[in-house]
């Protein structure tokens, strides 16, 4: 049982800031009972750890590719007349090519690390590394799976993953490229190891489940696709219209853009989530909205690669769920992914406070950000319940009012002051399904799962790091 004098709930009845709030932990780690206007005192009295720090639900990063960590900032030169996306993916996959099993545990520790330090409990792993360097099988054929699963227990973050399935070059192509080979997948073997990670997360202390992902419409056949859709349960996540390319390759081979031709195939459903859909038509998201289906955005990724700017306002106004991703890391902190967020917006519009809606949280851009990643990650990561409500999984943020970020500003204002007031610090101190995983340095009694392990996770991805790219 904790108390903290202020946190944000995210129950339609009770949504946003109360006060003295008393929340209680059940067992399987959740959330039992929270009560507002409850006093220290009192809950002091009743045995409750009394907390200095407002608490935040945590939005789940919907959308990672760790190895591609190992890549961050090393992408940043460029070698020839024009650097784009595809220039970027063909230096990405060497990097795809080289990383061993251990070492994708290594730097998926170290990642996973940073992801809660910057406020994510869970993450989604959109995963398709899965074969040994030469494309044939490990003798364990889920060994990549197991280092993410592995690192992700080490940490303490939850974890969905989503097996992709990846069977072809582009449209016209009959198979994968060579530098593709260590991706090939068909519907069985998504299938198989979709059921092998949900077997482990029945017996596993750290959240873990599973879904599914098809990496685009221009790597995966209509039939699998299809087929894939019909199979399974829980959520679908596919890259569409990320690049103008792509867009145009769709339109050549099936005359369709990619998220119509998804919507005239009659596959999208509330299980789908569409990461990027950076180039897409007003039509396009009626129909994404009709469907029920979300959208995984990942601002600080799409600038990175140069791929454009989705119309955010366009997605909140039509009411479809859009949840944020840190793709391939080169931020790892939702604050940032929001602020880029809605500065992509400003730029693009020359207008302040885009996402804001004057009828819902008194204005706030953040706010409605925010309220908006929380529930649309839970969706995306297959999870029912989601935030600081009775039910979901006992996950929290603390915030620290004397960082410099926060000092002197209103109560009222923190999440926006959260986001667009930089530098904020890490969030030091984090709940994971009713333990610390993240404890505060001046509070023996948060001391923290990774508190013990931090020294020896960064010496490993350092050296991973270093084998990695030793001929760099």
């Amino acid at each position: 049982m904790i108390w903290t004098p202020r946190a944000w709930l995210t129950d339609p009845a009770t949504r946003g800031w109360r006060s003295d709030v008393l929340l209680k932990i059940n067992g399987r780690g959740e959330w039992a009972s929270i009560e507002s206007n409850t006093p220290r005192e009192a809950a002091a009295a009743r045995g409750a750890q009394c907390l200095n720090e407002a608490l935040l639900p945590s939005p789940v990063n919907t959308h990672s590719h760790a190895f591609q960590r190992a890549f961050a900032g090393l992408s940043e030169r460029r070698v020839g007349d024009r650097d784009d996306f595809w220039s970027w993916r063909d230096r990405m996959y060497q990097v795809a090519l080289a990383i061993s099993p251990e070492q994708l545990k290594s730097i998926a520790s170290q990642l996973y690390v940073e992801l809660l330090r910057g406020g994510y409990t869970h993450v989604c792993e959109f995963h398709y590394v899965h074969h040994d360097v030469d494309g044939s099988p490990f003798h364990h054929p889920f060994a990549m799976t197991d280092a993410l699963i592995d690192a992700a227990c080490e940490v303490g973050i939850g974890l969905t993953v989503l097996p992709v399935l990846y069977e072809r070059a582009g449209f016209a192509a009959p198979a994968l490229r060579d530098d593709q080979r260590r991706f090939a997948t068909n519907v069985e073997f998504v299938i198989s190891l979709q059921d092998y990670v949900n077997a482990r997360g029945i017996a596993n202390e750290t959240p873990l489940n599973a879904g599914v992902a098809i990496h685009s419409l221009r790597a995966a056949k209509p039939d699998s696709i299809r087929s894939l859709a019909e199979r399974v349960r829980g959520p679908i996540h596919i890259h569409v219209a990320e690049q103008t390319g792509e867009i145009d390759d769709c339109l050549a081979s099936t005359g369709l853009r990619p998220v119509e031709w998804l919507a005239a195939q009659g596959l999208l459903d509330p299980r789908w989530h569409l990461v990027h859909a950076t180039h897409v038509t007003q039509q396009e998201i009626h129909a994404v909205s009709k469907a029920g289906a979300g959208v995984v955005l990942c601002p600080t990724t799409e600038a990175n690669l140069g791929d454009g700017l989705t119309d955010v306002a366009a997605w909140f106004d039509a009411g479809v769920a859009s949840s944020i991703g840190s793709d391939s890391h080169v931020n790892r902190d939702w604050r940032e992914e929001l602020r880029l967020l809605e500065y992509g917006q400003r730029l693009q519009r020359r207008q302040r406070n885009v996402i804001a809606a004057p009828q819902q949280f008194d204005g706030s851009t953040a706010a409605r950000a925010f309220s908006m990643a929380v529930d649309a990650g839970a969706a995306a990561a297959g999870l029912l319940c989601w935030g600081l409500r009775v039910g979901a999984r006992a996950d929290a943020l603390c915030v620290n009012h004397h960082q410099a970020a926060l000092l002197g500003v209103p109560d009222s204002h923190t999440l926006d002051a959260l986001v667009f007031s930089s530098p904020a610090a890490p969030f030091d101190a984090v709940m994971v399904a009713g333990r610390w995983v993240l404890g505060a340095n001046d509070d023996a009694s948060r001391a923290g799962v990774v508190s013990g392990q931090a020294n020896s996770i960064e010496r490993d991805f350092a050296a991973a790091m270093r084998r990695l790219h030793r001929s760099n």
